[in-house]
């Protein structure tokens, strides 16, 4: 399914077809859970999100008002559902500097294996404040360009842009600390 089969697929809808939207979550399932998935980091918890995402996106197909794709507007309703769900239940957060250390499982030239290092990184990413997180999730996570990302959070670009250096400059400081020199890139 393409843009123009979701842009047809809400049209069905739209029109009183109901079955139509099987195909935008059959589509889009999957990454919305992936999406819910990185803001709370329980699956049960990011399926349920998600099912409520669909619901309030079922409930407001008549907004789309068409100016972005969408899948941009389903992963900006998607995000403001996830958000109001953990300001309602909120996670449990650690600060960075009370994430405990990875195992030392070395690899054979003395540095971290692959996914400790991976399992660090999103750990620090999700004890982030929420408004370098949800940035930086949506942008190297989900593979969004900082357009489409300040569209889902409802920012200007270049607000986007500050909290993506700002978030990039507090994990690698952090991240140093417990892993060695640390350069995140510059993607933007």
């Amino acid at each position: 399914m393409d843009a123009a089969e979701d842009e047809a697929a809400v049209e069905r809808v739209l029109a009183g077809d109901t079955s139509g939207f099987e195909g935008i979550v059959d589509r889009w399932q999957g990454p919305l859970v992936n999406l819910a998935y990185r803001f709370c980091r329980d699956h049960g918890r990011a399926e349920e999100m998600a099912q409520e995402a669909f619901l309030r996106a079922y409930r407001s197909l008549d907004g789309w008002r068409r100016e972005a794709a969408f899948s941009t507007w389903l992963f900006a309703l998607a995000t403001n559902v996830y958000r109001s769900e953990l300001r309602r239940i909120p996670l449990r957060t650690l600060s960075l500097d009370e994430i405990a250390e990875p195992r030392d499982e070395r690899a054979t030239d003395g540095g971290f294996e692959d996914k400790d290092r991976d399992r660090s990184v999103r750990r620090a990413v999700l004890a982030l404040p929420a408004k370098y997180r949800d940035a930086l999730i949506l942008f190297y996570f989900h593979d969004m360009d900082v357009g489409s990302t300040a569209r889902s959070l409802a920012l200007p670009e270049g607000t986007v842009k500050a909290r993506l250096s700002r978030g990039r400059k507090i994990l690698s400081k952090k991240l140093s600390q417990r892993l060695g020199p640390v350069r995140l890139g510059e993607e933007f």
